[in-house]
């Protein structure tokens, strides 16, 4: 199934033929079902909305770069991490995903677009905070390594401590990517609720006990939003931030959504320019997510943000009511429920 990429029981021709027989009737091979293909970018992106079993959607990317190609998976359902520029966090948590809906995206994707797999490179930076899943993100990974490097293969997180820990014990480690896209932590808990349980200087301080190959970096990643985040005092700040690691910052300009807050804009090139510049002038290595997916909404959870069509203004009118039934002190079961999502969250 996964160093040969078959898709049915009958084309296991090493296999009985009743053997495969049984297998058919007792277990499956199905595919997460797509149910949306974006129409391809410019630069060949082209993302993929996909239909679980339990009828939850997740997201998946194809990214053409030059001899290679890189697909992005999604770890969960959701995501409960809640990051306020990310609009897979406006729709909340959802479950975490099998490592065969994991490794289902990356064989749709692959398959479609007939890639090879020694061309491949995966990067878990779709739906969902992977290390909210370890327990099922070790097994994808070890699916993952029949056919892929340990070295082509990145796992970004929002900076969960003990899943880095976690990490860390591995014998065979994926890339990491972490997000900071602030260089201070009050600006960073604004942002990312997740900091106020792992600050930032904590966060820091397992970035740089965390055990790095020779040869190896880590990648920070910092979503750019527009008067913000992004000037050159700010770059300064994060180079300091991030000043002992081995690391390359990753600039990501913010791609707008209706469903996040009005005031997060894409910074102009001139200061997207400016920030980089900066960083480079402070040593720091950068490079910068400029254009591929802006046109397929290739942003977490923005495919499924417009399949849904939930806007901004409908999340505020259930807020609204909400507000009502507590002032007549009804407790009806949407409250009710809401009111325990959040304390398990």
């Amino acid at each position: 199934m996964y160093a040969r990429g078959v898709d049915s029981f009958d084309a296991m021709t090493d296999l009985p033929k009743d053997v495969r027989a049984q297998l058919g009737e007792r277990f499956t091979l199905q595919f997460p079902e797509v149910i949306e293909r974006s129409t391809p970018a410019a630069d060949g992106s082209q993302k993929f909305l996909l239909r679980l079993p339990d009828g939850s959607g997740i997201e998946s990317v194809y990214m053409p770069m030059g001899e290679r190609t890189s697909v992005c998976l999604s770890s969960q359902a959701g995501c409960a991490v809640g990051c306020t520029f990310c609009v897979t966090g406006f729709f909340g948590a959802g479950r975490n995903l099998t490592p065969s809906e994991m490794v289902g995206q990356f064989f749709i994707v692959q398959r479609e677009h007939q890639v090879p797999l020694d061309h491949m490179n995966v990067v878990f930076m779709g739906m969902g905070e992977p290390l909210l899943n370890l327990e099922n993100l070790v097994p994808t990974l070890d699916i993952l390594y029949k056919s892929i490097s340990p070295k082509r293969v990145t796992v970004s997180t929002s900076g969960i401590i003990p899943g880095l820990e976690d990490l860390a014990r591995l014998d065979r480690r994926p890339n990491l990517a972490i997000s900071i896209n602030a260089p201070g932590r009050k600006r960073r808990e604004e942002i990312m609720r997740i900091t106020k349980k792992y600050p930032l200087e904590d966060l820091m301080a397992a970035l740089r006990r965390f055990p790095l190959e020779k040869g190896r970096d880590m990648t920070i990643e910092y979503v750019l939003l527009a008067g913000y985040n992004d000037s050159p005092q700010d770059a300064r700040m994060l180079s300091k931030v991030i000043g002992g690691l081995h690391a390359k910052v990753n600039a990501i300009p913010f791609n707008e959504d209706p469903n996040l807050p009005a005031w997060m804009k894409r910074p102009n090139e001139a200061a997207i320019d400016r920030f980089v510049d900066t960083l480079v002038q402070s040593g720091v290595r950068v490079t910068v997510r400029r254009s591929k997916g802006r046109e397929i909404a290739a942003a977490c959870g923005q495919l499924r943000g417009k399949t849904e069509a939930r806007s901004r203004a409908s999340r505020q009118r259930d807020v609204a009511e909400r507000r009502v039934d507590r002032a007549a002190g009804v407790k009806p079961a949407r409250v009710e429920r809401d009111r325990v999502h959040r304390e398990r969250r």
